[in-house]
């Protein structure tokens, strides 16, 4: 069975990074053309709209049927808080048992239910993609029955993750290609190891990246003593962003890419590593990266990580910055320390005789993704 330390490892006190930002922005139905895009009354100012409007953009697709947070409502009328009744709890970040534990994603509660009370809400693709993994053993993962889809024409081709579901379509299976707002499955409360009461049925919605092709690798080194039967997409190798980020994003005018919000995601640190060679993340996700130019050999990478710990921003350095390291040495550089004490169920940074090193989980980062010891 997945072991069930990822809730405990990234469970949270704060909003989630930019949560902030999407409360105060209008409704609007996704898939229709962004208010920002409507011809204006001048011809030449209408001209330029309707061009931009025919460029390629993101289509993305809220993934329940409750539309209050188009509509712009508050949180309390889409969020499934904790049995605490707040409801941040439900909201990304470390927003959980007093800000000490981390949740990854959105919990979404549903509008309809059964004579039972269960939950019959649709759950529906946020983006075009390809089915990747279908768990339907509830009792096999923390997130009990759950899809992954990545999409693999977005930049970057990120991940998401729909979990606790009742039941999953018989069609969705690894290989199967889904349109954006294609249905997936009923919501639930599905999970291995707790129970979810039927009141507090909900979607656990992610949006995120895959840490490593060689997680097995890791997962063994671990010893956990369980085994891995989730893959490449147990939840230990996913690194979710808070999802409002991007559809708040969306609300504001749309977006050609979903690097416009990696890109202006804070940094609460920026590490610097003596690690030359390049990970297998940068090759799925290499518009993170700046690379050096010409016949430039590299030494190593500077890399700004949000406040849960998520690699977004790459530099790759040149030998010359690396003199005197040891090979895989990691230097932290700079940290924002309101981020990181506002997001402290995420263990990134210590201090050791006075000096800030890795902790635990930007040491779990870092070995996932350089296949590396520990570091500090």
């Amino acid at each position: 069975m997945e072991s069930l330390v990822r809730d405990s490892r990234r469970a949270g006190l704060g909003r989630g990074i930019l949560l902030g930002l999407t409360l105060g922005l209008a409704g609007c139905d996704f898939r229709a053309e962004p208010a920002s895009l409507k011809a204006a009354a001048k011809p030449g100012i209408a001209a330029a709209k309707t061009k931009a409007a025919r460029e390629p953009s993101v289509e993305l697709v809220w993934p329940v049927p409750n539309k209050a947070y188009l509509e712009g409502k508050g949180l309390e009328t889409f969020i499934q808080p904790t049995e605490s009744g707040e409801t941040l709890s439900g909201t990304f970040g470390s927003v959980r048992s007093a800000g000490r534990q981390f949740h990854e994603g959105l919990d979404l509660f549903p509008l309809k239910r059964d004579a039972r009370g269960e939950a019959l809400d649709d759950v529906v693709a946020a983006l075009a993609g390809v089915v990747r993994h279908v768990n339907k053993n509830a009792a096999g993962s923390s997130y009990g029955r759950y899809v992954v889809l990545e999409h693999p024409e977005q930049s970057p081709p990120v991940y998401t993750l729909y979990a606790h579901l009742a039941e999953i379509d018989a069609g969705v299976r690894p290989g199967v290609a889904v349109a954006a707002g294609g249905r997936l499955a009923r919501m639930g409360r599905s999970a291995g190891g707790y129970t979810i009461p039927k009141e507090r049925a909900h979607l656990h919605f992610e949006i995120g990246l895959r840490m490593t092709d060689r997680f097995q690798t890791w997962y063994d080194a671990r010893g956990f003593g369980s085994r891995n039967e989730q893959g490449l997409y147990n939840g230990m190798n996913l690194m979710g962003v808070d999802p409002l980020a991007f559809f708040a994003r969306w609300r504001e005018g749309g977006m050609k890419r979903l690097d416009e919000v990696f890109s202006e995601l804070p940094a609460a640190l920026t590490l610097r590593i003596a690690q030359p060679g390049e990970p297998d993340f940068l090759r799925r996700y290499p518009t993170l990266a700046q690379r050096l130019g010409g016949a430039a050999a590299g030494g190593g990478w500077e890399i700004d990580c949000t406040a849960t710990g998520v690699p977004v921003r790459w530099k790759q350095l040149p030998a010359g910055e690396f003199a005197g390291w040891k090979a895989g040495e990691v230097r932290i550089v700079e940290s924002d320390e309101a981020l990181l004490k506002a997001n402290r169920g995420r263990d990134l940074v210590t201090k050791r005789n006075g000096r800030a090193v890795a902790g635990d989980d930007l040491n779990t980062m870092l070995e996932q993704v350089f296949g590396r010891g520990r570091s500090g």
